[in-house]
């Protein structure tokens, strides 16, 4: 079998520090915290160099050295990776922000960012001999999740509320998930899978109960800054739920400053959230470390719809020490945002892409953004998923009709 060259030494608890062997099967810190997945980047500052990227596959995969799988034909894959980071000169104008970015996971394998987790998620769980694995999901993950899954010949049960995006659920029947709606939150999926997992030993894929899923993730840190030329914008605005693609990018960005591949400088890295339901949001403002649960929570962004996330501490952790931010908006901005985004740069984000336009206007108008700033935004899925924000209305013409 030949071996990726992965610098992956283990696993690491973030909050006490103990070490997890990963290669074995392994889910929370015994003090219930996610495992973090830790590399020897001594080694990888003396050995790889930047220069050996280049020319490879232009897939997620091209930065395999800090990713977790240790054989090849462990990888499972669909071209996931090196989405495009589109400048938005004509929202950056309106919004006096001319510096502006889009990096667009929309155009990924299953039309998310969360291709991305499952691809190394699935990935390392093939290398570990999983068989099945079990999820909670807002539709995007569980989708992803049950595709892969499929190309690695593991068997996909799947709980979602069942006001999920119908399109996701489709994705996961379509793959051949055993798929389950519940009436409720993500949360309360969750504790039917937690309580399904203990009575039958399948692989946990929720989010952050199994490490992998962020080293996808945070692959599009490793792209953002090889996009620029391996220097790094000013600012990076992420939709937030569960978090683990800011925390992900943060990784990322501190990875790179270990092996010498970018400078001191880091982002400064903002938390947008809905104000249906605003968690992080509120520790932030707080001054906290961790969140409260959010009660009551609803948005038209349903994929940030997360009443609490496990690794709400590392997404404050991110933001507090890159003197970044976390931010709210409504509904009614979120929706604005997927229309302005196609009607000024013909681009059809999703509603969490959206939220991000009232974001950045927020921000410069407080004086957070510089107008000489660089400021990527993160749209995390395709807006054809999620018709129902666009509300049609047609007219219509007689067959003889001249326009």
């Amino acid at each position: 079998m030949k071996k990726t060259g992965s610098f992956l030494t283990g696993l690491v608890c973030p909050k006490c520090g103990k070490k997890y062997d990963s290669r074995r099967i392994q889910h929370l810190c015994e003090c219930g915290s996610p495992l973090l997945a830790e590399y020897d980047l001594k080694k990888a500052r003396a050995e790889w160099k930047k220069e050996s990227v280049s020319g490879r596959k232009p897939d997620l995969w091209r930065y395999r050295e800090l990713l977790p799988v240790e054989y090849e034909e462990n990888i499972v894959t669909a071209g996931e990776g090196m989405t495009p980071l589109i400048p938005l000169p004509l929202l950056g104008e309106k919004l006096d922000v001319p510096n502006l970015f889009l990096k667009d996971e929309g155009i990924i394998p299953t039309g998310t960012f969360k291709a991305r987790g499952a691809a190394v998620g699935v990935s390392k769980a093939k290398e570990l001999g999983v068989q099945t694995i079990a999820m909670p999901t807002n539709g995007n993950a569980g989708a992803a999740w049950a595709l892969y899954g499929k190309r690695a010949g593991f068997r996909s049960v799947i709980v979602m509320p069942e006001d999920a995006a119908k399109i996701t659920r489709n994705e996961c029947l379509a793959a051949g998930a055993d798929i389950y709606l519940v009436k409720g939150l993500i949360s309360d999926a969750g504790k039917i899978v937690a309580r399904s997992i203990a009575r039958n030993g399948w692989y946990d894929a929720s989010t952050l109960k199994e490490p992998y899923r962020i080293e996808g993730k945070k692959t599009m840190g490793f792209e953002i800054a090889e996009q620029f030329g391996w220097e790094v914008p000013d600012v990076i605005l992420y939709p937030t739920g569960g978090g683990v693609g800011i925390i992900g990018i943060y990784k990322a960005l501190k990875e790179l400053q270990e092996i010498g591949w970018i400078g001191e400088k880091l982002p400064k890295l903002v938390s947008v959230q809905a104000e249906g339901c605003a968690p992080i949001v509120k520790a932030f403002r707080e001054g906290k470390g961790e969140s409260e649960y959010f009660t009551d929570s609803r948005t038209v962004a349903f994929g940030i719809n997360v009443p609490k996330a496990l690794g709400d501490f590392l997404v404050l952790k991110a933001i507090y020490e890159t003197k970044g931010c976390a931010v709210d908006v409504s509904d009614e901005k979120i929706l604005e945002g997927v229309h302005r985004l196609a009607d000024t740069e013909g681009i059809f984000v999703c509603p969490e892409g959206g939220a991000l336009y009232a974001a950045v206007a927020r921000l410069r108008e407080e004086g957070f953004i510089q107008k000489d700033d660089k400021v990527v935004m993160l749209n995390t899925g395709a807006g054809i998923k999620y018709p129902d924000t666009i509300e049609p209305n047609f007219p219509y013409l007689e067959l003889d009709a001249t326009i």
